[in-house]
């Protein structure tokens, strides 16, 4: 016979089942996972198979020793805000109930919960890390503002987390699976050339280059890019104007690539500044129009993002 979740057992043998309120309004009971849904909000897409096989074997030995947290949905309905690692592997382990705190909450406190519980406990993946970002922003017109101070990261931590969605799809996978660390992103995000990201990622992935390693190849590859646009430009100019002797092309001011960087978290996109002779350019991409306006409204500086 299964054991039942120990929790469970002390919370029977102290508190009357469904009598137990805490101070914030939630109430601790045994609830059968069989009336549990998933939470339709769960940021978290991929489960470690060896991580939760092993804590089938913990649950199978000592129980579920932390409630899992619930909203009613219905009747005899209940949807998971946070614990789905904990209801999987109890129902793997042939529990019938298991012990929860039931709480009533909107539908993005729900995936405010659901997501600040994953970031504290066993960490997200990156790219599921964004996308849980991304859902408080389109699904709730949360800012980015408001996204930092709700989960409890830096407006710049979460600016540089969407921006992983800017990488191709093949590289957004490896990051997915572990094969790319986010610093191994974020040194991809560097170049706007898509075709060098996939050629450098999979040379991460099978070759294992340190972050630090993929920085500077980016960089080498930035420059002689560079080089060789300086290059064409001088020949350029030599054909049109020969009585003027052609001179070296001016390095970028250092403080460039910084102020790239600050407009890109900004603006959650790629930018990218040309400094010419006598003048400048600033070249902002974009996916959709929608996309687009976002960008306006950050440029007059509005912060909400809905219509």
């Amino acid at each position: 016979m299964v054991r039942r979740s120990g929790l469970g057992r002390g919370l029977g043998a102290l508190i009357p089942p469904e009598v137990s309120n805490r101070a914030d309004g939630s109430l601790l009971q045994e609830v059968p996972l069989a009336l549990i849904r998933p939470n339709q909000y769960q940021p978290r897409t991929h489960f470690d198979e060896e991580a939760l096989s092993s804590l089938v074997d913990s649950i199978r030995a000592v129980g579920v020793l932390q409630p899992v947290l619930l909203r009613k949905v219905g009747p005899e309905d209940y949807e998971l805000i946070a614990g789905e690692r904990r209801c999987r592997a109890a129902r793997r382990a042939g529990l019938q109930t298991i012990p929860a705190l039931v709480q009533e909450v909107t539908d993005a406190a729900s995936l405010e919960r659901a997501l600040v519980e994953n970031l504290h406990r066993e960490d997200l993946n990156p790219i599921d890390e964004a996308a849980g970002y991304q859902q408080l922003i389109e699904d709730f017109n949360f800012t980015h503002e408001e996204v930092s101070r709700r989960v409890g990261r830096s407006r710049a931590a979460v600016s540089n987390s969407l921006r992983l969605f800017q990488l191709p799809a093949t590289v957004q996978r490896l990051v997915r699976e572990g094969s790319l660390t986010a610093g191994h992103a974020k040194a991809l995000l560097m170049t706007p050339d898509r075709e060098l990201q996939e050629l450098l990622a999979n040379e991460v992935s099978t070759g294992g280059l340190s972050v630090r390693a993929l920085e500077e190849i980016v960089r080498t590859r930035l420059r002689e890019a560079e080089e060789a646009e300086s290059a064409a430009s001088s020949e350029s100019s030599e054909s049109a104007e020969t009585m003027m002797a052609p001179g070296p092309r001016p390095l970028r001011p250092p403080g460039v690539l910084e102020l790239e960087s600050l407009l890109s978290d900004h603006l959650s996109t790629r930018v990218k500044v040309d400094m010419g002779a006598r003048h400048g350019k600033i070249v902002v991409e974009f996916a959709t129009l929608d996309d687009l306006e976002r960008i306006y409204r950050a440029m007059l500086g509005e912060t909400s993002t809905g219509a």
